[in-house]
């Protein structure tokens, strides 16, 4: 499952990259300190952003098992270049109907980015069980978390957000999203099930240089708040040009909640 462009996902990339949690990313590292080598399963892993981004925190020695169900996507996670002693793999699987698959076999760690918010409880719920029969832990980095701050406000920022937050819980192929709610769900069910988490919020902070990826994610806000009905046409687009204007101008800044987490079974378990 992906669902994204390949362009989208090039624009995000860096803005990601610098938002992961450092602390999280720490907590990953320590757990396999030890360790020769490690073997990853990416779940939803798009043209592989996860790998280059949690790779130089793990073992030189890495084998990734990269999934989703776009396979242009998948080639181009197969074309990146890689560190010389990691071997990358890609699979076509349809995570909603074969998640038990996605995990058989070796897996020293279970990774996924931006893909928990996308996803129902029931599915979520399944992934969390399904990991701790394992005893296998989970790095989740860049779940939305409903959280938004645009600079300079507007009056119509707020209609907005409760647009967006209700589009993200619409199904995205999974169900009922879970939306913004997705983090706190999977870790709760963790520390219910006798993992131990370490989270942190990996935000995206965005300035007046980025105006490319703002007016990207704008434009998306807006159609959201068109399919919900939050706001007539007229308001949209006169919210939409207002924005694109402060853009333009060098006078936007916007940032968006995510959460990262790292959850692992526990020393006592």
């Amino acid at each position: 499952m992906s669902g994204f462009s390949a362009d989208w996902l090039t624009l995000r990339e860096p803005y990601d990259l610098r938002s992961r949690n450092a602390m999280v990313l720490d907590a990953v590292a320590g757990q396999f300190e030890p360790n020769f080598s490690v073997q990853i399963v990416d779940l939803a892993c798009g043209t592989g952003s996860t790998s280059r981004a949690l790779g130089p925190h793990l073992p030189v020695r890495q084998n990734w098992r990269l999934i989703d169900n776009d396979l242009g996507l998948l080639a181009r996670a197969k074309a990146a270049p890689v560190a010389r002693d990691t071997a990358i793999n890609v699979i076509p699987l349809d995570l909603n109907r074969d998640l038990e698959a996605a995990l058989d076999g070796a897996v020293d760690l279970v990774a996924t980015s931006a893909l928990l918010d996308l996803v129902s409880e029931q599915w979520l719920d399944r992934l969390v069980v399904e990991i701790v029969a394992r005893s296998i832990p989970l790095y989740a980095a860049l779940s939305y978390d409903g959280r938004t701050k645009l600079t300079p406000p507007d009056p119509f920022d707020a209609e907005i957000a409760a647009a967006v937050n209700a589009h993200q819980r619409m199904d995205k192929g999974f169900g009922a999203a879970l939306g913004p709610a997705a983090a706190g769900f999977a870790i709760a069910r963790f520390e219910a099930l006798g993992y131990s988490v370490v989270q942190g919020t990996s935000d995206w902070m965005m300035g007046p240089d980025d105006f490319e990826i703002q007016t990207e994610i704008l434009a998306g806000w807006a159609h959201a708040a068109h399919d919900m009905g939050a706001l007539s046409r007229a308001d949209t687009t006169a919210w939409l040009t207002r924005r694109r204007d402060s853009i333009a101008a060098g006078r936007f800044s916007l940032s968006v909640g995510h959460i990262d987490f790292f959850a692992m079974p526990s020393a006592t378990r």
